[in-house]
């Protein structure tokens, strides 16, 4: 996944939709204690181990980074934005991160079909003085699903987004990754392709006529077609206190309609992550 402010974003927006989750799978009988039940005297410090054993069982990882990324896609100016970090797993099928909420649906052999609900936090045209006249890009919910293959360490896989509201636009990547795990470091690359809809690029990389006359850009129809390439590398270290740190390096790159936009000021985009969590 390209690191870009609009993740960082979107970040944040799933945060606030895991702890709404989390808390609604809390059991209802602790909302109703009273007081005296959570007094001092009444507190028993195997509900805190009970509290631990859960978050251990739904595989929860907390912490917080920073990530270094272009201002917008195809921005030549870059900015270090900070971001919470949550991970958990309910059950077999239901996974929660800064991605969005997931659902294995099917599963045969080496082929797993995973649905998807995230956001798209779309874009401000305050993020920098290039975008003044362009207007904002609303944001929207995202429905997606995802079709991948495991070779051993090896997965191929091909995905879809379609945004409700904002752009509403459709996405689709295809990509390969390969992990590796060596003592207490887990090593991951991966490289992809991303397709973009008339809806999604003309939101993204189109100027209006009326556009161009507010902000001095020159008109331009974005068509649908690949709009970018990117190559991505992690490191992961885990502790024996169930500490880890993790770093990403990506190297995106415009291409096609997107590459041409005068909205874009260099094709080449780079981004780095560095993170700092807790595993329950």
């Amino acid at each position: 996944m390209p690191i870009t402010k609009e993740v960082y974003s979107d970040i944040r927006l799933t945060l606030s939709v895991a702890v709404m989750g989390i808390i609604s799978l809390c059991p209802l009988q602790a909302a109703a204690e009273t007081f005296d039940e959570v007094s001092p005297e009444r507190i028993n410090p195997s509900r805190f181990e009970k509290v631990k054993d859960r978050l251990n069982k739904w595989n929860v990882v907390i912490g917080a980074g920073g990530i270094y990324a272009p201002k917008f896609e195809g921005s030549d100016e870059f900015e270090v934005q900070p971001f919470p970090m949550f991970s958990a797993t309910f059950g077999e099928h239901v996974t929660v991160d800064p991605r969005g909420i997931s659902i294995d649906v099917y599963r045969y052999q080496n082929f797993n079909f995973t649905a998807k609900i995230g956001y798209e936090a779309g874009r401000q045209e305050d993020d920098s003085d290039h975008l003044k006249g362009l207007g904002d890009v609303d944001a929207g919910a995202v429905i997606g699903g995802k079709l991948a293959y495991e070779l051993g360490p090896v997965e191929l896989f091909t995905s879809f987004d379609k945004t409700i509201g904002g752009s509403d636009g459709l996405v689709g990547t295809v990509g390969a990754s390969v992990s590796h795990s060596y003592k207490q470091f887990l090593f991951s690359a991966g490289a992809s392709a991303t397709w973009a809809d008339a809806n999604h690029m003309e939101s993204y990389f189109g100027v209006t006529s009326a556009q161009s006359a507010r902000s001095g850009l020159a008109a331009y129809d974005a068509g649908a077609g690949f709009k970018r390439v990117d190559f991505e590398a992690s490191v992961t270290y885990v502790t024996e206190k169930s500490w880890l740190i993790q770093g990403q390096i990506g190297v995106g790159y415009l291409v096609g309609d997107a590459a041409d936009s005068p909205i874009v000021q260099e094709a080449f985009q780079p981004s780095a992550m560095l993170m700092l969590g807790y595993k329950f």
